[in-house]
């Protein structure tokens, strides 16, 4: 994926937009929008909701902050409806909005980071802000046929992809997407973020090479996919039986080499089977934990929950996110304050509650 330029992600055209008579509905509703009709723009932007929201959360790192910058950028686009001026599709437009309230959240919020990629200099670690993961529920359904774009949909909501992005100017982030992720042309970009065709060209031969030396390479990228939706279950089964029976060798077997493990907001991480080996003796013993199979980010995740006498139930612990290279686990982030809920878990698990078999079977794996 990164060294190369990036195949565009299409989502296709909203459903009001679709079919023969997609073009007449289209312009229907907008006369309604621009006369004042809100239920009309409702219909109208509804469809484009989840893919906005999924291109500012690669804007910035952020679920909560993408939610508030699509909430912004629909608040805007109904005071100014009576305004547009275009007679097709408003994708565009709502996009030009949608990426200059990111931007403007990033230089507010600054970037996010991960304990494994931090290197603000003079930042303390205590002021940083910490990239969040994604509910795959909530990701716009790519409308690609071939599986080569289909794959390309998912891996530019990867964690590593979105990590990586955060390195990027604010303004080359938003080049890079809306071009290779998004598909606009240079002209069309330009207007967007209102500078030059020679300004996007340049931002974007920046940013490319600056992404390429952050996330796998192409065919590390393919050995990762090559597990399969099928390898994923037996993983998920494997993975979180271990842990629920407290077998530390069975989970450091299942690791790479050079695996890591991190834990945001906490800065403290591992590498290596040493290092992870005495982290997970130390959280294993004499704990009682389910985990839930879940996804995230296109990626197998799971809900983790920590027995609680008081509560007399298994309360969230948070949302681990596995990175996997083939049947083995490359790396592990945990985020622990992960608001099981969004990713369809639940907040709280009875004490009969059982793991095992059933990850097999759960959906989005």
């Amino acid at each position: 994926m990164p060294g190369t330029r990036l195949r565009r992600v299409s989502q296709g055209e909203p459903s009001a937009e679709a079919g023969p008579s997609g073009e007449d509905v289209t312009a229907t509703l907008l006369a309604a929008a621009r006369a004042g009709d809100g239920a009309a723009f409702s219909r109208l932007v509804a469809p484009l909701r989840d893919e906005l929201r999924a291109h500012c959360y690669r804007m910035l790192g952020s679920f909560h902050d993408a939610e508030d910058a699509v909430q912004d950028t629909m608040d805007r686009a109904w005071r100014a409806v009576g305004r547009f001026e275009g007679h097709g599709s408003i994708r565009p437009w709502l996009y030009r909005i949608a990426t200059n309230r990111a931007l403007s959240l990033i230089h507010s919020r600054g970037r996010r980071e991960l304990p494994t990629d931090f290197t603000a200099p003079g930042v303390s670690r205590a002021e940083v802000t910490w990239l969040e993961p994604y509910p795959d529920r909530l990701a716009a359904p790519s409308t690609a046929r071939d599986p080569e774009t289909h794959a390309m949909a998912r891996e530019t909501m990867e964690l590593a992809f979105v990590a990586a992005l955060q390195h990027l100017p604010p303004r080359q982030r938003a080049v890079l997407l809306l071009r290779d992720v998004l598909g606009y042309s240079a002209e069309e970009t330009a207007g967007m973020l209102v500078t030059t065709v020679a300004a996007v060209n340049s931002a974007m031969q920046r940013a490319r090479r600056i992404v390429a030396g952050l996330t796998p390479s192409n065919s590390q990228q393919r050995i990762l996919a090559d597990v399969g939706d099928a390898g994923q279950r037996e993983v998920a089964r494997r993975y979180a039986a271990a842990w629920e029976s407290g077998d530390v060798e069975t989970i450091v077997a299942m690791l790479t080499e050079d695996a890591r493990y991190s834990m945001p907001p906490l800065t403290v991480w591992y590498e290596g089977h040493e290092q992870i080996r005495g982290f997970l003796a130390e959280v294993t013993g004499g704990r009682r934990w389910r985990f839930l199979a879940t996804s995230a980010n296109g990626q197998l995740a799971f809900g983790t929950y920590l027995w609680n006498d008081a509560a007399a139930a298994y309360l969230p612990a948070g949302l681990d996110l596995l990175v996997l290279r083939g049947r083995r686990v490359a790396e592990v982030v945990s985020f622990l304050d992960a608001r099981l809920p969004a990713f369809d878990l639940p907040d709280r698990l009875p004490e009969n509650s059982r793991g095992g078999d059933e990850f097999a079977v759960r959906p989005g794996l």
